[in-house]
């Protein structure tokens, strides 16, 4: 995090504008991306689920851990 704000600062002190237009379209950009994440999290959790599905039997018969 910090960083990033010494990296903008950097900008800031180089080319202002285009470092004050940065900083108004982040949170857009930021909510236009918020759709695309979340489909990516379900996609990746319904994987996890076909992958516990599918490896349910080997897990059963392998018996209790100890």
């Amino acid at each position: 995090m910090f960083i990033k704000f010494v990296l903008w600062l950097i900008l800031l002190v180089l080319c202002w504008p285009l470092a004050i237009l940065g900083l108004i379209l982040y949170p857009i950009v930021w909510l236009l991306l918020l759709p695309l994440r979340l489909i990516g999290i379900t996609v990746g959790a319904v994987f996890d689920l076909f992958k516990g599905i599918i490896t349910l039997p080997a897990r059963v018969l392998k018996g209790p851990r100890g």
